[in-house]
């Protein structure tokens, strides 16, 4: 089955055969997107540039609307700037395949994984910081002293796994 979304028609901005076109402030207003968000969107490519009115204001069509919905669950998502450009590349064209999206998303999760890895590092770390730390009233603190040492979070990493020499 054939999707909905022209990207002809979102590529060119012209408005769908029903529907009035959109200024930006009432483009942002229906896709709950900032409207320095949608020029963002505009300046970096993944939108074309709309068609102008007689008096010089941007005229957004449905086919635009559904672009910015796109770009905006994308970025939800997490996908990276030059992702969503990859994937509008595809439905541009035309020629998609759900296996090259599929592969697109696949990959896309093999990166929120190893973020996920870095968080969880980055949170055994400042835990390990936070539990050296007595809470006193005092000026001396262990996480302060811990993000001035450049080697501080990784010499606790490894001091917690017993490879780190003592003394300090």
């Amino acid at each position: 089955m054939r999707r909905q979304f022209s990207p002809i028609a979102a590529r060119k901005g012209e408005a769908a055969s029903t529907g009035t076109p959109l200024t930006r402030g009432a483009l942002a207003v229906r896709t709950s997107c900032n409207i320095e968000t949608i020029r963002y969107y505009e300046r970096v490519g993944l939108l074309p540039p709309p068609p102008r009115s007689a008096g010089g204001h941007r005229l957004y069509g449905e086919g635009l609307v559904r672009r910015v919905n796109f770009v905006r669950r994308s970025r939800d998502l997490g996908f990276s700037i030059e992702e969503i450009r990859e994937l509008l590349r595809l439905v541009d064209g035309g020629t998609y395949t759900c296996g090259e999206v599929e592969k697109l998303a696949r990959d896309h999760v093999r990166e929120i994984r190893r973020k996920i890895a870095d968080l969880r590092r980055l949170q055994r770390v400042l835990e390990t910081m936070a539990a050296r730390c007595s809470g006193d009233a005092v000026p001396d603190c262990p996480i302060i002293d811990a993000l001035f040492d450049p080697d501080g979070p990784s010499r606790m990493r490894a001091s917690k796994t017993g490879h780190a020499s003592s003394g300090g």
